[in-house]
């Protein structure tokens, strides 16, 4: 089934090829004339654009040209009763799919607009493909031999071939979207999308509209329809990375899909049928933003039917030394540069290192160390560590909190302490912030939910809006600041 455009000055020729088209299941839209055509163009995508050639306000080589300029995927068929040999030429130069002449035969027709549909599927499928070999970012194994990487490794062969949605978890750079692409690879649907999408880079006005897609007018810019992730994954993967950051609306939103398999654009009524496989992953314990009321419960249920939970690279160093030959022989064949061996001593050194960006940030060292080192073999002096963030060498990033532990009573109330001592540190931050919690959470490093969250529960929200008209005060009025000046 296909979306289809009719383009043709008369309207019994428009009713006509509707009729026979619509018996294929096809979705018609028609269009009297160029001008019609163009601005449901601006506004609608469609598969094939069906068109005369000699209209009274312009020709249908306006519509190719137009078509092309926005989605050179979309197929175009002319159907024109000036069937001259010229023009057949000069609209398959410009790139048309078909040119069929009037009267026609509508069994012709129709089959040509199932090979134009055809060819519009395969084209965007192949696009998709692009984007994805385009996404990955090296390493197309599950590496390491550890007890822990060898269950992820048998826990992907079990999962993959069914349609159970599953939750990832771990620290940041520890693979999650290297498990999730395994798992499609492996999956009935991997001749199918697979599409990602980090919903802490999309901002949470925009988050649902990239998922569900959108009517034209939903909201301001949004002056075409446009469909979502979702239907663009329909058949295959759509893998969700932090969900943990999304917004209540589109929680609501994605527990509805998972229960029903249906979603609604934003600013539609309509309800439409997707057939999509859901791989979520994030770095947060969603069990605690859950009994914080951050996370629903409902949801957290309906993604966790089969949990994998990646280990830091830390808590697995016997890894390493695969990652380093593996990723190591990778880099340099795609920076051009000779391959080289990891000497032990660089090795050890590694190996004492806590990696607080786990894989990614390996990936990282390896490359600086492959472009910029001269020995035959990577030594420990071509990787540059963070003075403070080998614990096992120096214990320097613990320093200030063992120094402060010292000084503590053995018989004090854990609980109680930490939550007063998370209290004093998030209004200090806000003080320093004065009231911009934007700001604070930034100098906490907490996601903004997070501390409004916070904030809510000690009730310091007194102490934001004293601060944030403090601030005001502080600024001059445009008025004094230029008789200042």
């Amino acid at each position: 089934m296909a979306k289809i455009l009719v383009v043709d000055d008369e309207a019994g020729m428009r009713r006509i090829l509707d009729v026979n088209l619509r018996r294929d299941g096809h979705v018609v839209v028609q269009a009297e004339g160029v001008a019609q055509a163009l601005e449901l163009l601006k506004r609608e995508d469609f598969d094939v654009v069906l068109t005369d050639q000699k209209m009274p306000d312009g020709s249908g080589l306006d519509i190719l040209r137009a078509v092309h300029a926005d989605d050179p995927t979309t197929s175009v068929v002319f159907l024109t009763a000036v069937g001259t040999l010229e023009l057949a030429v000069e609209s398959m130069r410009h790139g048309a799919f078909d040119f069929l002449t009037k009267p026609f035969v509508p069994d012709v027709v129709r089959a040509a607009i199932g090979r134009a549909s055809e060819r519009t599927a395969l084209l965007r499928e192949n696009e998709a493909l692009k984007t994805t070999v385009r996404k990955l970012e090296g390493a197309d194994e599950i590496l390491g031999q550890s007890a822990g990487m060898c269950a992820v490794r048998e826990l992907i062969g079990r999962v993959a071939p069914t349609n159970s949605t599953v939750l990832i978890t771990g620290e940041t750079g520890t693979g999650k979207e290297l498990v999730a692409r395994a798992i499609h690879r492996n999956s009935l649907r991997a001749s199918k999308p697979f599409i990602a999408i980090n919903c802490a880079a999309v901002t949470e006005t925009l988050l649902e509209s990239e998922l569900f897609g959108h009517e034209r007018g939903a909201f301001t810019g949004a002056d075409k329809s446009r469909s979502g992730l979702f239907e663009a994954a329909h058949e295959g993967t759509l893998f969700l990375d932090e969900v943990a950051e999304m917004s209540p609306a589109a929680q609501a939103k994605l527990l509805r899909v998972l229960a029903s398999g249906e979603i609604q654009r934003v600013g539609s009524t309509v309800t439409r049928k997707v057939n999509v496989r859901v791989l979520a992953a994030t770095h947060r314990n969603l069990k605690e933003r859950v009994r914080q009321a951050l996370f629903r419960e409902d949801l957290y249920y309906r993604l966790a039917v089969v949990p994998i939970q990646l280990a830091p690279l830390r808590e697995r160093p016997e890894d390493l030394e695969e990652l380093c030959r593996s990723m190591s022989h990778r880099i340099a064949e795609e920076m051009k540069v000779p391959t080289r061996q990891i000497s032990q001593a660089a090795l050890e050194k590694l190996e004492h290192y806590e990696f607080p960006g786990n894989v990614r940030e390996l990936r990282n060292l390896l490359e600086r160390a492959l472009i910029l080192g001269k020995s035959p073999e990577l030594e420990p002096e071509d990787f540059i560590l963070p003075s403070n963030a080998s614990a096992h060498t120096s214990g320097a990033g613990n320093g200030k909190v063992e120094a402060l532990a010292a000084q503590l009573p053995t018989d004090l109330d854990l609980r109680e302490t930490l939550m007063r001592l998370e209290r004093c540190l998030i209004a200090r931050s806000l003080e320093l912030a004065k009231g911009v919690q934007a700001e604070a959470a930034r100098r906490l490093g907490l996601s903004r939910s997070d501390l409004g969250y916070k904030v809510g529960k000690y009730q310091l929200g007194g102490l934001v809006a004293e601060r944030s008209a403090n601030a005001a005060i502080d600024r001059p009025h445009p008025e004094q600041a230029s008789s200042i000046s």
